[in-house]
């Protein structure tokens, strides 16, 4: 859905998609048939699937994908790998000792609501 609302000038085959996404075409013509009846796209007679004019709610989320594929998409690096925490938060300590430090603490925060 998200290609033929950023492609919105064209009609698609289900081999077009198939093609430009790199999907089976059995996926292309399952998916792109149940949006049609579900009245997300459009279809020609002659078969080619469309983004709708008129559906400008499918368009600000499919404007808001790019926004959120160009602000975290194309800065990810596949080849890193997570940072290493300098401290683990209650390293070293036992249960019981964390367990008496948050009882503290919240004995705090109730004397500061009070």
């Amino acid at each position: 859905m998200a290609y033929l609302y950023q492609n919105p000038k064209w009609g698609y085959s289900p081999q077009d998609l198939k093609e430009a996404l790199n999907i089976p075409r059995g996926t292309a013509t399952t998916t792109l048939k149940r949006l049609y009846d579900d009245g997300y796209i459009g279809k020609t007679d002659d078969g080619y699937y469309y983004a709708l004019s008129e559906r400008e709610d499918i368009r600000r989320y499919v404007s808001s994908l790019n926004q959120v594929d160009r602000m975290f998409g194309h800065h990810r690096n596949p080849d890193a790998t997570p940072e290493e925490r300098e401290k683990q938060i209650g390293e070293g300590r036992t249960d019981d000792e964390l367990d008496a430090e948050l009882a503290e603490l919240e004995d705090d925060m109730n004397g500061l609501n009070e």
